[in-house]
């Protein structure tokens, strides 16, 4: 069997379960969370017009909430960083857009995410104790801000929302 073959055999088998593990997962309930979704990237490229779009709920706007980028990459991203801007929309909000950089490694080319087959999952703080204006349905968009297009190796992208503890 030729290498390649057998690399995107692993490949997949692995994913299948990565999936399969998170699935069980599922079933568990997290009181403080209000949102944790990723999106599957087809093929693993990312492009400019494969945008994420998450929708959050929000019922009680008199706490504050954490927000996190989730990401999944395999070993063979050749950046130690990824460039998103997110769109931001919603009830009593003016449409925001800011651009964020995800740090994936550290300056000795070292996963800072955790891994597993050659699959490196983050859960990226980038705001902390953010008060929604009000109570209504808020949109999210991500999108992909790195000159690649499409941008290789990336498995996953998501959202998580979950009231400060």
């Amino acid at each position: 069997m030729p290498a390649a073959v057998m690399k995107q055999a692993r490949n997949f088998i692995l994913n299948a379960m990565i999936l399969f593990i998170l699935s069980l997962g599922s079933g568990c309930s997290d009181p403080n969370g209000v949102l944790d979704h990723s999106t599957t990237i087809p093929n693993r490229n990312w492009g400019y017009v494969n945008d994420i779009k998450e929708h959050v709920t929000i019922t009680d706007n008199s706490v504050p909430y954490n927000f996190y980028f989730n990401v999944r990459v395999t070993g063979d991203y050749k950046y130690s960083n990824m460039f998103v801007l997110l769109h931001t929309t919603g009830p009593g909000m003016k449409p925001h857009v800011m651009r964020y950089e995800l740090k994936l490694a550290d300056v000795t080319g070292k996963w800072l995410g955790s891994g597993t087959g050659g699959v490196y999952a983050y859960q990226i703080p980038f705001k902390q104790g953010f008060r929604f204006p009000t109570k209504g349905t808020y949109n999210f968009l991500i999108e992909q801000n790195m000159r690649d297009n499409p941008l290789h190796e990336v498995s996953d992208i998501g959202l998580r929302v979950e009231k400060a503890k």
